[in-house]
């Protein structure tokens, strides 16, 4: 169904301006819609009815905000395919791996305890890798790989050049390659 742009760019306007009742026939409009079409990527009623909820509580939220929105109706689905792919990446069991040998991905089940736990003892030992590096080297790895700030920072913050943070990153990351690789021959 096709809303008329001429209703939507009122409705858009009344929100803005803080009414409520014209909040409400913009959920009727476009609920069935929104929640069609996240069942589309969840396949769960109620994640689906979550989603457009939180999508439309946004709305109602940044009204004020609704003014720079060119076509609200495309902003809506938009949003809702996002929120349900964000879901989809943060719940789902399952994961697309791509060997480097091979032409195509393959699906695995993140939840396979097999899988679980050969994922389990690579963290383990990568881990112990990080803890093993020289203190600097570990402490500019952690800050950009963990707390994700920028060579520049880094180096201000351990007073320090930025091709030294480089350098540092680049030993940290061999380091951990070769014990990543050696994982996964044991495995």
């Amino acid at each position: 169904m096709k809303i008329d742009t001429d209703q939507l760019t009122l409705l858009q306007k009344k929100i803005t301006a803080g009414d409520q009742r014209a909040f409400e026939d913009l959920y009727r409009l476009f609920f069935t819609r929104l929640f069609n079409f996240s069942m589309l990527y969840i396949h769960k009623k109620e994640v689906a009815e979550e989603t457009v909820n939180d999508i439309m509580i946004k709305v109602w939220n940044k009204r004020e905000e609704l003014t720079s929105i060119v076509n609200l109706e495309t902003y809506l689905f938009v949003a809702v395919r996002n929120h349900s792919l964000n879901y989809l990446a943060q719940y789902s069991p399952y994961h697309v791996t791509v060997e480097p040998d091979a032409l195509q991905g393959e699906l695995i089940n993140l939840h396979d305890p097999g899988k679980e736990l050969e994922w389990k003892e690579i963290h383990f030992r990568l881990n112990q890798a990080i803890d093993e590096l020289p203190d600097q080297c570990r402490t500019v790895f952690k800050l950009i790989r963990e707390e994700g700030f920028r060579y520049k920072q880094v180096a201000e913050i351990l007073n320090i050049s930025p091709r030294t943070v480089e350098t540092h990153l680049l030993r940290a990351i061999k380091k951990l390659d070769k014990v990543i690789e050696k994982s996964l021959l044991r495995l």
